[in-house]
């Protein structure tokens, strides 16, 4: 039998994409250290601070979330970790060891358009 390798880029395609269906949530821009800054604006897109390591079948997540104003930041991590967990392993095969989430902003009012 033929040996299937998925990519880490997969692995996070999945969460980005999953993390886009969840209301009130969006991936946080990476911090950025003084290199990572100039680079950046040069650069179009800012790095996202999703992480994935992996350890044989298994993958751990780690990801930070701006969650918008109002919203129960307890309720929308965990639907985060839910759904994530869910989607990896059925779309990709490989166990979820954790989703580790860290919120990192609260969007206010004046910025939730972009939610």
């Amino acid at each position: 039998m033929d040996n299937i390798e998925i990519s880490t880029n997969v692995l996070k395609e999945i969460a980005t994409t999953t993390i886009e269906g969840i209301a009130g949530a969006r991936l946080a821009a990476a911090p950025l250290n003084v290199g990572e800054v100039l680079r950046t604006k040069q650069a179009t897109r800012r790095p996202q601070a999703l992480r994935m390591t992996r350890d044989g079948n298994s993958v751990t997540v780690d990801l930070g979330l701006d969650i918008e104003y109002g919203r129960n930041l307890v309720a929308v991590s965990r639907a985060a970790q839910r759904e994530i967990c869910e989607n990896i392993e059925l779309m990709s095969g490989l166990k979820v060891r954790a989703v580790n989430v860290a919120v990192v902003n609260v969007v206010l009012p004046a910025e939730r358009g972009t939610l």
